[in-house]
């Protein structure tokens, strides 16, 4: 759920009051104005969060008193931009479109996809028959085809059954976290094995944004693109072949210009906060 300028009703006198406790001197009338919204993103500031003005998911969670040790900060953003050497507004621009919104599940488990034909290819690289008796007894989990996909937390009772029949195998099967890095990239992005990159992605969304600054800077040519704003390049190298169909490069070049006209020194929007 996010709320944002513009709405009004139960959840937006909620909110008004939450914010109240928090500090704030808000007149309770179930409006989102820009009172609201200041409040907002002054309570963002506070605790580190991305500067959206919009409650969303973490700030949320964080004014209902839930930790906030996963979610991903406005400082951590800010230092990641640092470390690819890109404006806070590119960095932000690729957390806000290329990520799956939050890092976790519900279960408090961070957000997976099981890819039943990549466990295949895993488990085909080091043993044709084991790949070939596992299609067989488990097409649900080891399938040349992909699919088979259940969503959301659900996922997690293929990647167990996976995990039981070849742990590492699973591990790299898996998308993980807020930008859905394929498991089998471990080794390219420095981690020592596929479970101490699964250790990571169960960490915090800081350490999910790590391996995004990872990502892009094993290959250069993502990495000039992000530099030089090249988002048709960027896209195309980061989802694909089919980014067109979501127009992901058209959403990062909108994002980036309404980032960066939030503040000539860089966005401080960033990330559904």
């Amino acid at each position: 759920m996010t709320l944002k300028k513009g709405n009004n009703g139960y959840q937006v006198r909620d909110l008004q009051q939450r914010l109240n406790a928090a500090g704030a001197q808000l007149k309770v009338d179930g409006w989102f104005g820009d009172a609201t919204q200041k409040a907002i993103e002054q309570f963002q500031e506070k605790h580190d969060l991305p500067r959206t003005g919009y409650a969303g998911v973490r700030t949320l969670a964080i004014l209902a008193g839930e930790s906030r040790s996963k979610f991903i900060q406005h400082s951590q953003l800010a230092a990641a931009a640092i470390a690819l050497g890109v404006s806070f507004a590119a960095m932000a621009s690729v957390a806000e479109v290329e990520s799956s919104g939050f890092g976790f599940f519900a279960c408090g488990r961070p957000a997976i996809l099981f890819e039943r034909h990549v466990f295949y290819r895993q488990l085909l690289e080091s043993d044709a028959a084991v790949a070939a008796e596992f299609a067989a007894k488990y097409p649900n989990i080891c399938n040349p085809a992909r699919g088979g996909y259940t969503g959301g937390s659900g996922e997690y009772q293929r990647f167990a059954i996976a995990y039981q029949l070849n742990p590492e195998a699973a591990i790299c099967a898996c998308s993980w976290g807020m930008f859905q890095i394929m498991g089998f990239h471990w080794q390219a992005l420095g981690y020592p094995s596929p479970q101490a990159f699964k250790q990571a992605m169960d960490t915090s969304e800081g350490e999910q944004l790590n391996a995004l600054v990872k990502f892009i800077e094993a290959d250069p040519v993502l990495h000039k693109a992000l530099k030089s704003r090249k988002w048709t390049e960027f896209a195309r190298r980061y989802n694909g072949p089919a980014y067109k169909e979501n127009d992901y490069d058209i959403k990062l070049a909108r994002v980036y210009q309404q980032f960066n006209a939030t503040s000539k020194q860089g966005a401080d929007n960033a990330v559904a906060a």
